[in-house]
C-alpha cells in the first residue's frame, strides 16, 4: 500500500465523471415529463414568496420536492454509486417534514430588501441550472433540473427562505447539502462546483443581514 499522502481526492472517489452524469441522464428519462416543468416550478416558489399569503404554498410545494427527490433520487439512484447518499437521504425526509410544518405555521415577516435581492438571484440561478449542462460541453439530457436532482432544488429551496423569511430550522439540511455536493463536484474537476458552494455562501450571508447588522437569534 502506498503512503498515505500520494493519495489525491479523486482516489476516494466510487464513481467516474461519467458514470455521475449519466444518473442525471437515466433520471430525466425516468421522471420524464417532470424536468420540462423544473424551471417554471423554481420561479413559481419564488413568486409566491411576494404575497405574504403565498408563502405557505411556497413551502408546501418545497416541502413535496424534497420528498421526492431524497427518496426518488438519492435513496434509489444516487446512493448506489455513493454509500455516503444512504445517510444523507434521510435528511432529505427531515426537511421534507419541516417545510410541511412550516407551510402550516403562521407567516413569517417581510424579511429586509437584501434578502429578496439574494433569494431572486438564487432562484433565478435554481431555474437556469439546467442552462449548466450544455455550457460545461454535456448533453441536455444530463441537466440537472429543480425539483428532480438535489442541487439545483436546494439553491432554489435557499432563495425561496430568503425570500419568505424562513426559520433558521430550515437552513441547515439545504447549505449542508450545498457544501456536501461542492466537494463532490470539485472531487470530479469540474468548475460546476462553484455553484452550490457559492449559493451556501451567498445565502448564509444573507441570512445574517439584518437591516444592517448581523442578525438576532
Amino acid at each position: 500500500m502506498g503512503e498515505w499522502w500520494t493519495y489525491s481526492p479523486e482516489d476516494f472517489l466510487m464513481f467516474s465523471p461519467r458514470a455521475y452524469w449519466r444518473m442525471f441522464a437515466l433520471a430525466n428519462g425516468a421522471f420524464w415529463p417532470l424536468p420540462l416543468a423544473g424551471p417554471a416550478l423554481a420561479l413559481a416558489a419564488g413568486l409566491l414568496c411576494l404575497r405574504a399569503g403565498g408563502k405557505r404554498f411556497a413551502l408546501a410545494m418545497l416541502a413535496v420536492l424534497w420528498a421526492f427527490v431524497g427518496w426518488a433520487f438519492l435513496w434509489n439512484r444516487y446512493a448506489v454509486i455513493n454509500w455516503a447518499v444512504f445517510y444523507i437521504a434521510p435528511l432529505f425526509a427531515l426537511q421534507a417534514m419541516l417545510l410541511a410544518l412550516a407551510a402550516s405555521g403562521p407567516a413569517a415577516p417581510h424579511p429586509p430588501a437584501p434578502r429578496r435581492v439574494v433569494g431572486g438571484v438564487l432562484v433565478a440561478l435554481a431555474a437556469a441550472y439546467p442552462l449548466f449542462a450544455p455550457l460545461a460541453g454535456r448533453p441536455l439530457s444530463e441537466a440537472e433540473v429543480f425539483g428532480s436532482a438535489p442541487d439545483p432544488s436546494a439553491i432554489g429551496t435557499l432563495g425561496v427562505l430568503l425570500l419568505a423569511g424562513g426559520r433558521a430550522v430550515l437552513w441547515p439540511v439545504p447549505v449542508l447539502w450545498c457544501l456536501f455536493s461542492a466537494a463532490t463536484l470539485w472531487t470530479l474537476g469540474t468548475a460546476q462546483s462553484a455553484l452550490p458552494f457559492a449559493a451556501a455562501v451567498a445565502a448564509l450571508a444573507a441570512a445574517l443581514f439584518r437591516r444592517g447588522g448581523p442578525a438576532r437569534s
